[in-house]
């Protein structure tokens, strides 16, 4: 109950009227990528599932601490229970189509490398592995995993897991899918 609460103090000090507030340089390790964060998913193309939407399986401990970031900040998993841990993003998409998915992480050599990322998209299972240590490519804050093709609605998913990441943490942030065609 003391956590709960505690989060959600944490959490109210976040936000203001027009939304999420940017964390102050002192609260970061990166101030200079501050300016990269997104606190508006909704200003990002496409569908973009936020953390705090995802279907997590095992304890996970939000953060600001490294930018950038989409929303109110990431979750990492502790470099704990390694393979017992994972996040379900599961978009509601608005057509039949060809998606790119992108994958939200920030970076530094504390972050694993070889995160297992399952799509299920509309012609099976694909696993991805990505580099977390590596900068995210894309406004410093996004990598593409793929084109894969998604049925309407919230047939399909992608799944971060911690299997075979021991050593290092892995981040959650976001997923975005950016319709490539129809």
């Amino acid at each position: 109950m003391k956590m709960v609460l505690g989060l959600l103090v944490f959490f109210s000090g976040m936000l203001k009227a027009d939304g999420p507030r940017l964390p102050r340089p002192d609260q970061v390790d990166k101030p200079e990528n501050i300016k990269f964060i997104v606190p508006d998913k909704s200003k990002l193309p496409g569908v973009v599932v936020d953390n705090t939407e995802a279907k997590l399986i095992g304890e996970w401990k939000h953060s600001i601490h490294t930018p950038p970031f989409v929303g109110i900040g990431y979750i990492h998993d502790m470099k704990e229970k390694k393979g017992r841990k994972s996040a379900t993003f599961t978009p509601d998409l608005p057509r039949t189509g060809l998606y790119e998915v992108r994958i939200a992480h920030n970076s530094n050599i504390r972050r694993a490398n070889g995160v297992p990322v399952t799509v299920r998209h509309a012609k099976g299972k694909t696993v991805v592995k990505i580099d977390e240590g590596k900068p995210a490519p894309i406004a410093k804050l996004f990598r593409s995993i793929g084109l894969f093709h998604f049925k309407k609605g919230r047939a399909g998913s992608i799944t971060i897991s911690t299997e075979g990441t021991d050593g290092k943490y892995v981040i959650v942030d976001a997923v975005q899918f950016l319709i490539v065609m129809p």
